[in-house]
């Protein structure tokens, strides 16, 4: 069973357009068209990004205004966009595993959900975390080696500004200068081997996993509250029609990307808040390394939380809250609007979907 049929439930209230499944999808148009849309996507989110990661690894607090200045003013707008070639190398990889993830997951638990019971609501629900938890498992593969070089190229630079790192840390940057991604892939690898470019891989994998699940759950449930208050007002104008009864409200695609904004802006906020900490940690352990007895060695865990807690408490955790929740309701509303477009680009030809 489909889980378009969940899409149907107030078919008599309002007319959203059915879901598209995977089985409908033109696969290879699906994999090119995404490559293309989500590169431009994440070429317009980066500057947030970089601000994001740079606040995480201050050891004092930094408003973004003050740091984004600072930037201009040093690093001009090359700064904002270091690492970049790295992290659209590892997008296109990266998103096609989190995209065909997604979307086989939602497709296979959704009908295994319904046909145990669960009501339409619950299966839509459980479906969706479940393929935002397996999605972020898979792109962590890739995204993981791609995020350790990325991150050391942003913050490189900055290490002037954070002088006052505490005495047990030292910024993993500070023992080379690297030229640009494949330089540093290099110097990282020979430096630490291979468990070097997969650092933080445990944490990245509790901070994404979760977050994309509760991502994807709150995006349903949103979706399905916000379409069902415009079904409901929709009911009362009809029925204080004159006619005493409607024929339902088919929405235009404005109306739908509206709501699909709105509802991606709120599963931001709830998973941002959720996760922070657990990002901030792999930031930190990903960028800056620990000092023992004059040898410089990975930090860990519990060192990187000590740390943080020393600086600032339990606030430390959530340095660059302001730019990430800004940066996941922008990344957000922009893929989920474009997934949605791109799903529709990609829907087999041959096969006519009504709506």
């Amino acid at each position: 069973m489909s889980l378009s049929a969940a899409e149907n439930d107030s078919a008599s209230e309002i007319h959203i357009p059915a879901e598209i499944d995977w089985h409908m999808l033109d696969k290879s148009r699906f994999f090119f068209l995404g490559a293309a849309l989500f590169s431009g996507v994440s070429a317009g989110l980066y500057p947030v990004v970089v601000l994001k990661t740079r606040q995480q690894v201050s050891p004092t607090q930094i408003s973004s205004v003050k740091l984004s200045f600072s930037i201009m003013r040093h690093e001009g707008v090359r700064g904002f966009y270091r690492g970049f070639g790295t992290s659209l190398m590892g997008t296109i990889p990266a998103r096609a595993l989190y995209m065909a993830a997604l979307e086989v997951t939602k497709s296979s638990v959704g009908t295994a959900t319904v046909r145990l019971g669960f009501s339409d609501t619950q299966a839509t629900a459980i479906a969706n975390a479940a393929a935002g938890l397996s999605s972020a498992m898979a792109a962590q593969v890739v995204w993981t080696p791609i995020d350790v070089v990325s991150q050391r190229l942003m913050v490189q630079g900055c290490n002037s500004s954070n002088s006052k790192i505490s005495k047990n840390m030292i910024p993993s940057w500070d023992s080379c200068v690297y030229r640009n991604g494949i330089d540093a892939f290099r110097k990282i690898l020979r430096a630490d081997g291979p468990s070097g470019l997969y650092r933080g891989f445990g944490i990245s994998i509790l901070t994404y996993a979760p977050s994309n699940a509760v991502w994807w759950a709150s995006y349903s449930v949103a979706h399905r509250l916000i379409w069902g208050g415009i079904a409901c007002s929709t009911n009362k104008k009809e029925e204080s029609s004159v006619n005493g009864r409607g024929f339902g409200y088919r929405p235009d695609s404005k109306a739908m990307v509206a709501v699909q904004g709105l509802c991606a802006a709120m599963a931001s906020g709830v998973s941002a808040m959720i996760t922070m900490p657990l990002d901030t940690i792999k930031t930190r352990m990903q960028v800056l390394d620990g000092e023992q007895n004059g040898i410089r060695q990975p930090l860990t865990v519990i060192q990187t939380v000590k740390n943080l807690v020393k600086e600032g408490g339990f606030a430390a955790c959530y340095r660059g809250l302001g730019p990430r929740w800004v940066s996941m309701s922008m990344s957000a509303t922009t893929m989920i609007t474009t997934y949605e477009f791109l799903k529709r680009l990609s829907t087999k030809r041959r096969e006519g979907f009504s709506s």
